[in-house]
């Protein structure tokens, strides 16, 4: 067998390592000339390797000194220095340091970043920061309104959980007001002296979202802060945080999210050590996460961890008596905000609103309310009618659209066929429990369903006290 040169070896070895390596690299001989460039160099500079290799160190340079030769001069590294290099004139921020072998200087080493993709990066992480928020919860129970059946269930459900360490799980359309309760639960329980942070998991990219979770250690990758950071479930400790929009989570951060359930610890982007944590998570989803297990999109084992306490808070078009005191309500918070006196609405403009399905919930009502103010003269003080003109249409077509939706029945009477398909589904599932006095096991197999779906329609159908009656 042919003997091999170790230091032979080495060298092809170190080369190969250059060659194949994302970052851009440049390598420069104890004169100052240049002797080797890798692929991701050309991809960032234009230069190829004819027009570098064999060349003075300054011949990749547009604008700037060469930092090869400061290094080759001084023998001490240089970092973070920005110049422009190649024929595209390409911003970019220079490390170099010198190439030392038996304390003989055999060269340098550079490596580029691209600093439009720094700024990116960093533009990312600002919007990041202000998405996420880190506040006190401001809300109680005082401040959630409304008399409705369904309303009022929730609301005691959420103070039931508030005195539990267990994790809630707020269902509800987009603007029905799950942040509310979020904060209303920290405040009612034992924490409230702690902190309470929001987090937006749909509004965060994946790559910056890991990381601002469960913080990082020094040099998890580049433009790491020294030391390190903490993430926001340490900042929680002895707190809550409130994950919105969960079922916009990736199945890798669902995972690690499982993982901080499971075991009350947390590990850094870059890190190998557990750090234990006492935090009260309470999250919220717009979505039918049931659907999302079917299809594989969510976990089914985080599923069962978040979903020990569900209050699924009802839509305003379920409960649209509340509008009135809802109204009154948000007419508070929008003269505060305008600086005007509007003391209500008139019986037809109340009237106005309750016909419409309002998709958008509370949220689209205060938005409404606060465009109607803006329309009003200042000498006026209650709005009517003609100050919200924008609903017509959409009630003309709303009642155009689910004229097909109904069903004459005897007497005249009118009952929604999706309604009727609901009572029947009940009804049929009662039936079946209580002829299998209560199984739900039995039950499901019968019905041919997944247990899971099962508890689900016992739930939604309010079945679970009078099952096996």
């Amino acid at each position: 067998m042919q003997n091999v040169n170790p230091s032979d070896l080495h060298a092809k070895m170190l080369e190969a390592i250059i060659q194949s390596s994302d970052e851009a690299i440049s390598v420069v001989d104890e004169h100052g000339n240049g002797i080797m460039i890798n692929p991701a160099y050309t991809r960032l500079t234009g230069l190829t390797r004819e027009q570098v290799v064999g060349k003075p160190a300054t011949a990749d340079i547009y604008e700037g000194e060469s930092m090869h030769l400061k290094v080759l001069k001084t023998k001490k590294p240089v970092r973070g220095v920005r110049m422009k290099v190649g024929p595209n004139r390409k911003d970019v921020i220079v490390n170099v340091a010198p190439i030392i072998v038996d304390g003989v200087l055999k060269g340098s080493v550079g490596v580029i970043h691209d600093v439009s993709e720094i700024q990116s990066l960093t533009e990312e992480l600002q919007k990041a920061r202000q998405i996420i928020r880190t506040l006190e919860a401001k809300y109680t129970f005082s401040d959630i309104i409304g008399s409705s059946e369904e309303m009022q269930l929730a609301i005691e459900k959420a103070k039931l959980g508030a005195k539990t360490p267990a994790t809630v799980l707020l269902r509800g359309e987009s603007g029905t007001g799950k942040e509310l309760f979020a904060h209303a639960i920290h405040n009612e329980s034992n924490r409230k002296y702690n902190k309470f942070i929001r987090v937006n998991c749909a509004a965060i990219s994946e790559s910056l979202l890991e990381s601002e979770l469960f913080g990082y250690e020094e040099g998890a990758f580049s433009g790491a802060r020294r030391g390190g950071k903490r993430g926001l479930f340490e900042e929680a400790n002895n707190g809550s945080i409130f994950l919105d929009e969960i079922g916009e989570l990736s199945p890798e951060t669902q995972a690690k999210l499982l993982r901080v359930l499971q075991e009350n610890e947390i590990v850094r982007v870059g890190g190998t050590k557990a750090i234990p944590i006492n935090v009260r998570v309470i999250a919220a989803t717009n979505i039918n996460l049931e659907k999302a297990m079917a299809e594989g999109k969510f976990r089914e084992d985080l599923y069962y961890r978040i979903n020990k306490l569900p209050i699924h808070i009802p839509p305003l078009r379920d409960r649209k008596d509340d509008i009135p005191l809802l109204v009154r309500h948000l007419l508070q918070k929008i003269n505060q905000d305008y600086g005007r006196n509007v003391e209500g609405l008139t019986d037809a403009a109340l009237r106005y609103l309750q016909q419409y399905h309002w998709p958008g919930n509370v949220r689209e009502l205060e938005n409404i309310l606060g465009r109607a103010v803006i329309y009003m003269h200042f000498n006026e003080t209650m709005i009517d009618v003609h100050h919200i003109p924008t609903l017509e249409a959409e009630i003309n077509q709303q009642k155009k659209d689910e004229l097909p939706m109904f069903i004459d029945l005897d007497g005249g009477n009118k009952i929604k066929l999706a309604d009727m398909i609901e009572q029947f589904e009940a009804k049929i599932i009662h039936a079946a429990l209580k002829k299998n006095k209560g199984n739900k096991t039995e039950t499901a197999r019968q019905l041919g369903i997944s247990l899971r779906n099962l508890y689900y329609k016992i739930e939604k159908y309010n079945l679970a006290n009078d099952s096996v009656q």
